[in-house]
């Protein structure tokens, strides 16, 4: 790039996917131009802006960098795009981050970098990729850049011809960190208010529960043990039920599907089992305090024909909470599919999911067609 070489200003445009990845860039602006001066060239003088717009897919669902790249230079006046996404990249193997020398364009996919430290790792994604753009990068292909951490299951791969280089994600490590990051743009915590009919059927239950008697004994009788087994137990009851009930399941043919599937159904199952986590926890707390406003301890004393204690209040409210779950699940067939995958994925897997569903339809359609 002959504006660096020259020491002139070079406008580098942050190009982000609305949602979460225009909270990062926006993040990244303000301190982007004192580090590049300082990590990559401090010579040229860095202007950095960014600009929240949705990224478009071809027809294979990949981001076209070159054509992404020029438009968006020349309306812009960018002389580099950095695209920032929260849509999972594969070249052969995961990715968190793609250079196009030839558009000078590179991107970042946010699922790569994890789940935590995200801001960190993606300003260090974008030091790689500018000083990848600008010739200023030292190492050999298969290693890792200067501005990778030691550890780091990131390994920089050099684009073939027009192909592009990307930093890979090898081993375990680095398939864990995809699978963090897909799971944290998932967001599971949105489940509780996004699934009303399922949320209101646990709250009821549990308050019946809490004022029945025979709960009061049969939670007094059981170990905490055997009330945690029992609350696994629930939580994964409801998870399955959602998943299995609004075909929240990938299959694949191919063993290059089949792997993909499995990520996606990783992520697909953790997501659900921590945002029932999340409402089995919000129900004990709301649970806990009706049962200590409402049951006086000396009735509660007389029932059990013991004393009864603060525990003795958390073990009722704990079985409670497992039944409430168990009947959570039941009220969630009162939800639409679609309502479910909107509190489960991010807006990037709704995508795919979608698209996945029209090629479905297509094959269908042409198997009909050609019967």
């Amino acid at each position: 790039m002959d504006d660096h070489a020259r020491g002139r200003r070079v406008r580098v445009g942050l190009l982000a996917d609305p949602g979460p990845p225009t909270g990062v860039a926006a993040a990244l602006v303000p301190e982007l131009a004192g580090v590049l001066s300082a990590q990559v060239d401090d010579a040229t003088d860095w202007v950095v802006s960014t600009e929240s717009h949705e990224i478009p897919l071809d027809d294979r669902g990949l981001v076209p960098l070159e054509s992404l790249s020029q438009e968006h230079r020349e309306r812009q006046e960018w002389d580099v795009v950095i695209a920032v996404t929260d849509l999972p990249r594969r070249v052969g193997t995961p990715v968190a981050a793609v250079l196009s020398a030839r558009a000078r364009c590179g991107m970042i996919s946010l699922p790569g970098l994890g789940a935590v430290g995200v801001h960190r790792r993606a300003r260090q994604a974008v030091v790689h990729l500018l000083q990848a753009l600008t010739g200023r990068e030292s190492g050999s292909d298969g290693g890792r850049p200067p501005v990778i951490p030691r550890f780091s299951p990131l390994r920089r791969v050099s684009g073939e011809e027009d192909a592009e280089a990307h930093l890979e994600l090898v081993g375990l490590r680095g398939r864990l960190r995809l699978l963090a990051g897909m799971v944290r743009d998932n967001r599971p915590w949105r489940l509780v208010p996004h699934l009303s009919s399922a949320t209101a059927a646990a709250v009821a239950t549990s308050a019946y529960a809490i004022v029945i008697t025979s709960f009061w004994m049969m939670s007094a009788s059981l170990s905490p043990l055997r009330l945690l087994l029992i609350s696994v137990v629930a939580i994964l009851a409801m998870a399955t039920w959602l998943i299995a009930y609004n075909g929240l399941w990938d299959r694949a043919g191919d063993r290059d599907a089949r792997e993909k599937a499995v990520l996606y159904n990783t992520a697909t199952a953790i997501t659900i089992v921590i945002g029932v986590t999340c409402m089995y926890v919000l129900l004990y707390l709301a649970g806990l305090l009706v049962a200590v406003a409402l049951i006086d301890p000396g009735y509660f004393s007389s029932q059990l024909q013991r004393p009864a204690s603060f525990g003795s209040y958390m073990k009722l409210v704990w079985l409670a909470s497992s039944v409430g779950i168990v009947a959570g699940a039941l009220g969630s067939s009162l939800e639409s599919e679609e309502a479910v995958r909107q509190a489960t994925y991010g807006r990037r897997e709704l995508e795919r999911q979608r698209a996945m569903v029209e090629r479905d339809e297509e094959r269908q359609g042409g198997r009909d067609g050609h019967a």
